[in-house]
């Protein structure tokens, strides 16, 4: 019991270290080495756990995608309008995306070099499903509460809008002459941005 509460506290020491170390360097320039400095063991107990850091990556990726997806799903599913879905998802989002910078590209990065990555992804039992979402946008269409939209190509423009800016975060600070605190604020602001833009687009 006392080894399996010590192995417990040691993954989660590295997965927090490995966390911090991702954020700051990305996948291609994290090594395993500082991921063992910054969590305080050497690097064989450290591929002890995760092989690789392949592994590891997936295994932070997955305990985030895990706290995200189920805000995600239940703003989905849940009975508000979709004007507060809007709002509602792009806030929580952006949120998160704060705290997580590495995972848009990391997500892009690995679909683009492996295609299957995407089916682990679904195996998560809280992935969110857009059926119910589709079907309200599809009715508030109908009754002339919104412009006549798809609900695929809605979402599709939510998660445009809430993903570009930190997979071309270098970009945006460039053209923007802004720094890390800068862009932070920009992305605060683009919470009200971005839903008021979608709402106003699609409001009768």
């Amino acid at each position: 019991m006392v080894k399996e509460k010590a192995n417990q506290d040691t993954e989660t020491q590295i997965l927090n270290a490995a966390k911090d170390v991702f954020q700051k360097k990305g996948m291609d320039g994290a090594r395993m080495q500082e991921i063992a400095n910054e969590a305080g063991i050497n690097k064989a107990m450290l591929h002890y756990y995760y092989r690789s850091k392949q592994l590891l990556f997936e295994a932070v990726f997955n305990n985030a995608f895990s706290l995200l997806a189920p805000e995600l799903n239940k703003i989905l599913n849940d009975d508000s309008a979709v004007e507060d879905k809007v709002r509602n998802f792009t806030s929580n989002y952006i949120t998160f995306i704060s705290k997580h910078p590495y995972l848009p590209n990391f997500i892009i990065q690995e679909l683009n070099r492996n295609p299957k990555f995407f089916e682990k992804i679904q195996q998560n039992a809280a992935f969110p499903t857009l059926d119910k979402f589709k079907a309200q946008v599809a009715l508030e269409v109908e009754k002339g509460i919104l412009k006549p939209i798809d609900g695929e190509q809605l979402f599709i423009n939510i998660i445009s809008l809430n993903i570009f800016p930190f997979i071309a975060t270098p970009l945006i600070k460039g053209l923007l002459k802004v720094d890390d605190k800068g862009f932070k604020q920009l992305m605060e602001k683009r919470k009200i941005a971005v839903s008021e833009f979608i709402i106003n687009s699609i409001k009768k």
